[in-house]
């Protein structure tokens, strides 16, 4: 599925936590309500807050493999080179810009919101916002495809795609 060219949105692992969250994000972008992006060092970041709550690394593997087959698309390669150049408050948040910065998003979707200073971001047109507002910005944009996911997001939840 080619994915919506509307809103380009990098997901910070910060936002794709608690479980459902993460599936109303992929449900919304099944659902070509917004185009989904991540970098490899955010499956890393996935994938140890996993493992905090308690989930296999095996499990926590499979998890990140179905994301990464669903939205083959999603996952930013070549942006590790901008990493050193830029500088925020929590070091560790350079990939996420660093991937924003190198397809051209439009949003970082991140609970870290402080982490993504508004002037460094000016810098490159891109804009944050937390997980809520986001989400909140797509149902309104288009509540009847988004409740249309939602939907199915529900029916689906016991044996969900997505992980």
């Amino acid at each position: 599925m080619t994915h919506s060219d509307r809103i380009i949105a990098v997901l910070d692992p910060s936002a794709i936590y608690p479980v459902i969250v993460r599936d109303l994000f992929f449900w919304f972008a099944h659902y070509d309500l917004y185009t989904p992006k991540w970098s490899r060092h955010a499956f890393d970041e996935w994938k140890e807050a996993m493992q905090r709550k308690d989930v296999s690394p095996e499990e926590a593997e499979k998890r990140v493999r179905k994301a990464d087959q669903a939205f083959p698309d999603a996952l930013v390669q070549h942006y590790e080179g901008l990493m050193k150049h830029l500088s925020l408050p929590d070091e560790k948040d350079r990939h996420v810009l660093a991937a924003a910065i190198k397809i051209h998003a439009h949003i970082i979707v991140s609970n870290n919101i402080t982490h993504f200073p508004k002037p460094i971001l000016d810098t490159f047109g891109i804009k944050v916002k937390t997980a809520d507002d986001f989400l909140g910005d797509i149902i309104e944009s288009d509540s009847e495809t988004a409740i249309q996911a939602f939907t199915d997001m529900v029916f689906h939840k016991n044996q969900s795609p997505f992980g």
